[in-house]
């Protein structure tokens, strides 16, 4: 049987952990070639060893353009092009509205939208007819959570994006879609700035709405982004796939 992605090359951001590695482990389970970019060395490494022939890694930062340039000469280097492009790359932090000021908007913003956008403007290029751009957002840009408002707002404005970039894309056959994970156990999770304590409150009460009783899978994530890579997702464009667990309907 043929593998969904046979022959299809993809450039993962934020790739080191998470969802961003688990998407790098089932493209190549699929028959793709990856180009993996995170800042995280050592883990990038581990990945490039697991599956050796089949994950190029480049070290960077998605907010510096000179990384990012990088990573596309790297991908053109190797492939001459691309076919699926996931900035995956992204950061959550807890802010309360009282310290939302211009370095706690520049800080989230300058991943989550700009990072996530300019790999794909600095990729443009290269992507190949038929290619296949994904954002994550999240299920937040549809539940107020406390907070959370500038990490929402950043993904917000990424979902807006996504849906506009579509419009813009579809002409030259590129597909741009969305996929917005619900609560999902990765390290980020663990990297917001609460206190363990409230932490785990927090997830016991987010737990309480989901229709499975428990977090999701970054490999539920990882699946969605193959069927939106693959062929079978063809005539869907600028979508945003929630896969949230029923929170957003509970």
């Amino acid at each position: 049987m043929q593998k969904k992605l046979e022959g299809k090359v993809a450039v993962v951001t934020g790739a080191s952990s998470g969802i961003g590695r688990s998407i790098v482990e089932r493209y190549v389970a699929e028959g793709a070639k990856v180009v993996a970019f995170a800042r995280n060395a050592e883990a990038l490494a581990a990945l490039a060893g697991a599956f050796p022939g089949n994950v190029l890694t480049v070290v960077g930062d998605v907010t510096q353009e000179a990384d990012l340039q990088r990573l596309v000469k790297a991908t053109v280097d190797a492939h001459g092009g691309v076919d699926i492009v996931v900035p995956n790359a992204g950061i959550a932090r807890v802010v309360s509205f009282e310290d939302s000021n211009a370095a706690a908007f520049a800080t989230q913003f300058s991943v989550n939208l700009y990072g996530a956008t300019e790999t794909v403007r600095l990729m443009l290029p290269h992507i190949r007819k038929g290619g296949s751009v994904q954002f994550i957002t999240t299920f937040l840009t549809q539940v107020g959570f406390p907070g959370l408002a500038i990490y929402s707002a950043s993904k917000a404005a990424l979902k807006s994006f996504s849906q506009t970039l579509a419009a813009e894309l579809a002409p030259r056959g590129i597909r741009v879609n969305a996929i917005a994970p619900g609560p999902i156990a990765t390290p980020l999770w663990g990297t917001v700035g609460l206190p363990p304590d409230v932490l785990n409150a927090v997830a016991e009460k987010v737990t309480a709405r989901l229709m499975p009783g428990a977090f999701g899978q970054a490999e539920d994530i990882a699946e969605t982004s193959v069927f939106l890579a693959s062929d079978a997702a063809k005539n869907i464009y600028g979508q945003e796939i929630v896969v949230d667990g029923g929170y957003t309907i509970g």
